[in-house]
């Protein structure tokens, strides 16, 4: 049977929380508290760019939307409270599968403790399109641009266990809820460590910080390039280390040695740079000669 845009809405309305304030055609957002900022992060993921249908469960789907952008949130150091969300579907989209992703997203909504605040659906000739915009109040926020020579940039998970998830999907390996494979789980049901940014905020001695989403080997370029400086990337991580995406770690830059900060968060943190004074390139590695620039080694989401 065809989905309905009156149905949609009212299992939005049903099973998401704040879903029955959902009323108008505007939501509201609450008023920002006294010292804080209001921030705002936006992941759009497409059918056959992002995901498969076939291969991602569509509640494990609804907690990946959105755990990625309050993994944004977090990295950020603010504390999310809700979200829009657009659904773009496809005529082989059915009822059966919709629930299943709404009461995914429900209880992932729940445990994240945030709302739905808004949003809109709309058909497609084929295919599943994916928004979810989330807003949160930092009291610091901890930007990409902060980072200062002789800082060393740590994250919190080590990184490539979403690409190895990957190429196991590639060759026939599938989800198993009886059988968690942890890099399938890595790639398909993410956990970022949320609160940690929260945290990493209120440490004055960490100066930067993004949500490791795109590869280390861009996202460290893009907190180089934002604080126009280059970061000598750690000579023991693995290539995979440096191509994988989607990660979701704290990748952060800060002037305390690595044994205080793990003794403050208690949590072991791998180290995979360090910043240096702007050289020839954003990325360096040395080869026990001299630097050398590092490519970008991560996915393009427009090749």
């Amino acid at each position: 049977m065809a989905l309905r845009e009156t149905g949609i809405l009212a299992r939005i309305r049903e099973l998401l929380p704040g879903g029955g304030r959902l009323l108008d055609d505007c939501g509201a957002l609450p008023s920002t508290p006294p010292g804080q900022t209001l921030l705002v992060t936006t992941d759009l993921m497409e059918s056959g760019q992002h995901f498969r249908l076939d291969w991602h469960p569509p509640d494990l789907l609804a907690r990946k939307l959105l755990a990625v952008n309050l993994s944004d949130l977090d990295a950020s150091g603010a504390r999310p409270f809700g979200f829009t969300l657009t659904l773009a579907l496809g005529p082989e989209i059915h009822d059966p599968w919709l629930d299943t992703f709404l009461e995914g997203l429900a209880a992932a909504s729940r445990e994240a403790e945030v709302e739905v605040l808004g949003g809109d659906t709309v058909g497609r000739p084929s295919g599943l399109g994916l928004g979810l915009t989330a807003f949160g109040f930092a009291t610091r926020w901890l930007r990409r641009d902060g980072l200062r020579p002789g800082d060393r940039i740590f994250v919190d998970q080590r990184p490539g266990a979403s690409l190895r998830g990957l190429r196991k999907l590639q060759v026939g390996q599938r989800w198993d809820p009886a059988r968690i494979d942890p890099d399938l789980a890595a790639h398909l049901a993410p956990r970022p460590r949320l609160g940690l940014g929260l945290r990493l905020a209120a440490i004055p001695e960490v100066h930067a910080c993004l949500d490791l989403s795109d590869g280390l080997s861009r996202d460290l370029r893009s907190l180089a390039e934002a604080s126009h400086l280059s970061i000598l990337v750690d000579p023991a991580l693995e290539e995979d280390a440096l191509r994988g995406g989607e990660d979701y770690a704290r990748c952060f830059g800060s002037s305390l040695p690595q044994v205080e900060l793990e003794a403050r968060l208690g949590l072991p943190l791998i180290p995979v740079g360090e910043a240096l004074p702007r050289g020839k390139a954003p990325l360096l590695a040395y080869d026990g000669n001299s630097f050398r620039p590092l490519p970008d080694l991560s996915f393009d989401h427009f090749g």
